[in-house]
């Protein structure tokens, strides 16, 4: 079991698009929060479309620690959809009529729509076995 939750979790750690979402967020993060620094259309758009790559990928990896199926496990397509509307409901409905911090932004759902499909074709894949690891 130790075996595949590492070699997963190695997995997510190297996939390219979880690096360069993970990454693209939290530098926009620092520039904007610790600097003060906006870049017009990342401010809009690039968190949103990161956010469903970042979220999905540690969301799958944490499943995998504990499912039986381990680096096996993928999600199926509806529930990743239903994971979509849930995120959309709550970001862009419910959280900006409760607060003004949040905005209400249907291209944010696009956004999210879209780092749900590269999530769905380019990530949400079972990990590569090792030639050491024992088939499942």
């Amino acid at each position: 079991m130790a075996d595949s939750c590492s070699a997963g979790m190695m997995e997510l750690f190297k996939n390219p698009i979880f690096i360069v979402a993970s990454i693209a967020f939290w530098v926009n993060q620092y520039l904007e929060k610790s600097m003060g620094i906006f870049i017009p259309i990342y401010h809009a758009y690039g968190d949103d479309l990161m956010a469903m790559p970042v979220v999905f990928g540690i969301c799958l990896q944490v499943m995998r620690w504990y499912h039986p199926l381990g680096s096996q496990l993928i999600f199926t397509p509806k529930q990743v959809v239903i994971a979509l509307v849930y995120f959309s409901v709550v970001f862009e409905i419910l959280l900006p009529l409760r607060s003004n911090t949040y905005t209400a932004d249907p291209i944010d759902v696009l956004c999210y729509a879209f780092g749900t499909w590269v999530f769905l074709k380019f990530m949400n894949k079972p990990a590569l076995q090792s030639k050491r690891s024992r088939a499942l």
